[in-house]
């Protein structure tokens, strides 16, 4: 197998640093300048071509420049002759010439992919990186959207639901005053009637005032209708009692027929006075009868006199009250009051 003859060894540089196209510490000539040219550089190997700047000639020597330097870096470096040891021999690399660094070539597409990679990453990882933190920005902002989404939705409903309950609240208050109003207006209402009402009542009473009259004068009453007793042989008081003195004046309470005078036993002397409308008015206990019957009377007619006959202990009118000639009798005071009476 053949074998590269050995490089010739540099000779021993003992004092300072060793730099390209400098001079050594100990004053001897310069190494001399590297300046690759087209003729002496190999063509280009691999993914190292440059691609095109077309930037005039400034980048040109840039270019240049940089692949020197790279070269220069990838052939050891820059050494250090502080360190006492004999210069290293440096093997050039193979690098591409100038012009097909700077090539006009269009159509080599794979220029541009030289540099594709930078600091150790292919643009296809940071194409992929890329993507993965756009796609984890993009969750994010896609749980964002939705955490407000739902907070939205959760105050909608917490809004819904305090105007819900003020809804309430206020049909509640507006079913309250209109009940209020409405019992208040009823009220008012049946007032009025009722106030219309007595105030008819009165007016009819004092008609009917103008047609009645109280059966006699200066009196006191010391019975009244339904009072228990054994003074009575019904064992209760069938009638109103007017006390007054003995020959006070009878008179007809309404107009009507005079269809009853006499004696009546236990009521002593009695006038019975027949209304049109078939009420009979038993007038009992007179001293004396005043009228005869079948005679037409009016209102306040005198019919008799107040006495003390029959069953009783002392002088007094008795009045009864039929309604149609029925046997049994009503309240006379409160028939009496009925006619605008008040006894």
């Amino acid at each position: 197998m053949a074998s590269n003859p050995p490089a010739p060894e540099a000779p021993y540089a003992p004092s300072d640093t060793l730099v390209y196209g400098g001079y050594r510490a100990d004053d001897e000539a310069p190494l001399g300048e590297w300046n690759p040219t087209a003729e002496s550089l190999a063509p280009v190997r691999g993914r190292h071509r440059v691609a095109k700047q077309r930037g005039g000639g400034f980048a040109r020597s840039s270019t240049v420049l940089g692949v020197g330097v790279i070269a220069a870096v990838s052939a050891g470096g820059m050494a250090s002759a502080n360190t006492g040891k004999p210069p290293v021999s440096i093997s050039m690399p193979d690098l591409p010439s100038v012009d097909s660094l700077i090539s006009d070539d269009s159509g080599s597409s794979d220029d541009t992919s030289a540099f594709s990679t930078v600091g150790g990453t292919t643009s296809t990882e940071i194409s992929q990186t890329e993507s993965a933190s756009d796609a984890g920005e993009a969750l994010r902002s896609r749980i964002l959207a939705q955490a407000e989404q739902q907070q939205d939705q959760i105050d909608s409903k917490a809004a819904k639901a305090v105007a819900d309950a003020a809804q309430k609240e206020a049909d509640a208050a507006a079913a309250k005053a209109e009940k209020e109003a409405q019992e208040k207006a009823a009220a008012a209402k049946k007032k009025a009637e009722q106030e219309a009402a007595e105030k008819a009542e009165a007016a009819r009473l004092a008609e009917l005032a103008k047609q009645f009259t109280l059966p006699t004068s200066s009196y006191t009453i010391t019975s009244t209708f339904g009072q228990a007793g054994s003074l009575w042989s019904s064992g209760y008081h069938t009638g109103l009692d007017f006390a007054a003195p003995t020959g006070t004046l009878i008179k007809a309470i309404h107009s009507g027929t005079i269809t009853e005078a006499g004696w009546a036993g236990s009521y002593g002397y009695r006038t019975i006075l027949t209304l049109d409308d078939g009420t009979e008015l038993w007038f009992c206990h007179q001293s004396s009868i005043s009228v005869s019957v079948g005679q037409k009377v009016s209102t306040g007619d005198v019919i008799g006199r107040v006495g003390a006959t029959g069953n009783v202990t002392g002088a007094h009118l008795h009045l009864e009250v039929h309604p149609g000639g029925a046997a049994d009798g009503i309240d006379p005071m409160a028939w009496l009051r009925g006619k605008g009476l008040n006894p």
